[in-house]
């Protein structure tokens, strides 16, 4: 594990420093010094793999800063993670797991002087913020593409968790996917774990001999494309750029930037705009607008030239209008971009079991996103604590 050290500081100076303000910090001189803990191994090429490559830009852009990180920590044992942290002198610790979210929340009451922010989660405190870089934007860009490249109505999505984040990502896929063909379906298999290439072999196998015609997935590897791509089945990246796995299959993807966030927090931590006691309402929902995500199969690539001519072959019908589905997917991103009125949830919409969940008129806000345990029509296969009216 790398770990990059505190400065040294006299003992005085460094009892002072643990009670002063940030602002003071950079009067001083001193370093801040920040800490993130990660669910899977930092080589993941997913999630963990995007935040430590955010981590690493955040420390070239601020010379100030100091990190150290904590890899592979299990979902619900970052408790002990953080005391050994505080203990070592971390002023902002970051948990990046959706699962570490109740006991960044306990610490944040036992550390009160210490600044929390956790990621993809709802719950805060005056020294615990809340941040997301969310694709469910994208995710209904590449459900509108997955229906158009795929060879049946059948699409596959290689799931971990049924955790509110994953609920509205599939469903957007299967939104995206229903207005380009009102009869696709996404088959959803869950693997529960965020990191198991065997699993998540095993599931995209499956869903490919089930008739699946395109693949996304959440997953902190690249065997999806991989899998997929040995199929000849187009794919579409998660996380983190995976074109060069398979740049005949990969289609697009989400890709992440989380350094947007990471650069924007610890600067205004820095000059005491966040302090360990104004947190409460602190909540980055990042999307298209602001940069913090990306549309495609690696950076810079939105889409793989060789599916553009697939995609303008196929076509969408708005506002009376034929349009193919390159120029709508191209529409709608630099529309969202822009920070248009398009939402993939806007109502009326009802879930699977035809309840509605958005009225007529309304857009999902980000507190009901961000506690979704329903799903969309169109999702096939078991899912975890969805209600039933």
């Amino acid at each position: 594990m790398k770990k990059l050290l505190l400065a040294a500081a006299p003992l005085s100076l460094a009892l002072l420093f643990t009670a002063a303000v940030p602002a003071a910090q950079a009067q001083q001189g001193a370093k801040l010094k920040a800490c993130f803990i990660y669910v899977g191994p930092v080589g993941d090429i997913g999630w963990s793999y995007a935040h430590d490559e955010a981590r690493k830009k955040a420390m070239k852009a601020l010379p100030w800063l100091d990190t150290k990180y904590v890899e592979s920590v299990p979902e619900g044992q970052a408790a002990p993670v953080i005391d050994r942290l505080v203990k070592d002198s971390c002023k902002v610790i970051f948990t990046t797991s959706f699962g570490f979210m109740d006991q960044t929340l306990d610490a944040a009451k036992k550390y009160p002087n210490v600044i929390f922010a956790h990621a993809s989660g709802f719950k805060r405190a005056p020294n615990m913020a809340t941040y997301m870089a969310d694709f469910y934007q994208l995710y209904y860009l590449n459900g509108m593409m997955a229906a158009a490249v795929s060879k049946s109505d059948k699409l596959g999505y290689v799931a971990a968790f049924p955790v509110p984040e994953l609920k509205r990502h599939i469903s957007a896929f299967a939104l995206g996917a229903r207005a380009v063909n009102p009869k696709a379906t996404v088959s959803v298999k869950w693997i529960n774990a965020w990191f198991d290439p065997n699993k998540a072999r095993e599931a995209a196998e499956a869903l490919i001999s089930e008739g699946a015609g395109a693949l996304a997935f959440t997953e902190d590897t690249a065997t999806v494309v991989q899998t997929a791509a040995s199929r000849k089945i187009p794919s579409f990246a998660h996380y983190s750029p995976m074109y060069k796995f398979a740049p005949d299959y990969v289609v697009s993807g989400q890709l992440v930037h989380w350094d947007k966030i990471y650069i924007d927090f610890l600067s205004k931590v820095r000059t005491g705009t966040y302090t360990a006691k104004n947190l409460q309402n602190v909540d980055y929902w990042n999307l298209l607008r602001g940069g913090s995500v990306e549309l495609g199969a690696q950076d810079g690539m939105a889409i793989n030239p060789k599916w553009v001519g697939a995609l303008k072959a196929k076509s969408v019908t708005v506002s009376g209008k034929k349009v193919s589905v390159y120029d709508r997917v191209t529409q709608l991103s630099a529309e969202m971009q822009k920070g248009g009125k398009f939402d993939p949830f806007t109502g009326p919409l009802k879930d699977r079991n035809g309840i509605l969940r958005v009225a007529a008129g309304k857009v999902a806000t980000v507190a009901e996103l961000n506690n979704m345990a329903w799903v969309a029509p169109g999702v096939v296969g078991q899912v975890a604590d969805e209600p039933k009216k």
